[in-house]
């Protein structure tokens, strides 16, 4: 099952791309300690570690979201055709509009984006190619960007980031043309409510723009987090950062708030690149968090077709 009911709300789960990241645990996330990876590899492996020497898994993936008649994908993956050196998703080609027609979705009945940030693994398919031309993959969308993070990433503003050039090209393919196109919502300050289910809130540190989607229908709890929760080793090590966090104290801060908010409320934590079943609930233990129980999306691991 790829699509589950939350109130009054339709959640589906797209595919891109599951595999490795070129990354050893630690070295996704450094500041996670020593043991845990291998204390906890009963059911962090297959599906978030695998190999010998271990290597870190991620799945790029879409979350379509059908609320109040309209279709809303939050976070477009990495894209096809997009020079993206160093990443696994680096030119690739993909049957990913297959997978959201499969689901029910053709690009010209999306009515909104949500990019939670502004990394390339968030924005590919923004776009696609129109013989030499990037233009909107979803052209009747209005595309929902947190002004912070359009600036921060904008390169005619300078900004240095904890990743060099491992964003590079990004912006210039898959936002600016929406932008140039008309069809982007710059949202500013804490809070953007989408509709009467569903709210986007900033939550910096992770980038400057940072936000995640809540929801909240009848007696059902969400909140789709981006890259704040990168892998489970950070429910229950919270303070354990991934290697791209821009602001270390505020992405700590930020994953500890909604955390708790997931726990306190029953809510499905939502990340973005969760393999396996994608989604968990959790609870509080002691100074930190444990795993509830996952999702009742359908599980897979890396090399599963989409």
């Amino acid at each position: 099952m790829d699509t589950i009911e939350l109130g009054n709300v339709t959640v589906s789960r797209v595919r891109e791309y599951y595999g490795p990241l070129g990354l050893t645990p630690h070295g996704f996330i450094p500041e996670s300690s020593e043991n845990v990876w291998e204390e906890q590899s009963s059911w962090l492996r297959p599906e978030f570690v695998d190999g010998e020497p271990p290597v870190a898994n991620a799945a790029l993936q879409t979350w379509v979201l059908r609320s109040e008649g309209r279709t809303i994908l939050i976070d477009t993956g990495g894209g096809n055709h997009k020079p993206r050196p160093g990443m696994p998703w680096d030119q690739q080609d993909t049957d990913f509009l297959g997978n959201l027609a499969r689901a029910g979705v053709r690009p010209e009945d999306v009515d909104l984006v949500v990019n939670t940030h502004l990394h390339s693994d968030h924005v590919g398919w923004n776009t696609r190619l129109d013989g030499e031309d990037w233009v909107p993959a979803f052209p009747n969308a209005t595309y929902l960007i947190h002004r912070d993070d359009f600036d921060f990433w904008n390169p005619a503003n300078g900004h240095a980031s904890v990743l060099g050039d491992g964003n590079a090209h990004a912006f210039e393919d898959s936002v600016a043309p929406v932008h140039a196109a008309g069809r982007t919502l710059l949202w500013e300050g804490n809070s953007h409510r989408i509709d009467a289910n569903l709210t986007l809130d900033l939550a910096a540190g992770h980038t400057p723009g940072s936000s995640v989607v809540t929801l909240v229908s009848g007696t059902d709890r969400a909140v789709f987090v981006g890259d704040l929760l990168h892998s489970p080793v950070q429910i229950l090590e919270p303070d354990a950062n991934s290697c791209f966090c821009e602001d270390a104290a505020q992405a700590r801060a930020a994953r500890r708030r909604l955390l708790g908010w997931a726990a306190d409320q029953g809510g499905l934590l939502v990340p973005a690149h969760f393999g396996g079943h994608g989604a968990a609930e959790v609870v509080r233990a002691g100074d930190g968090f444990a795993l509830k129980g996952w999702a009742p999306f359908t599980a897979y691991a890396p090399g599963d077709e989409g």
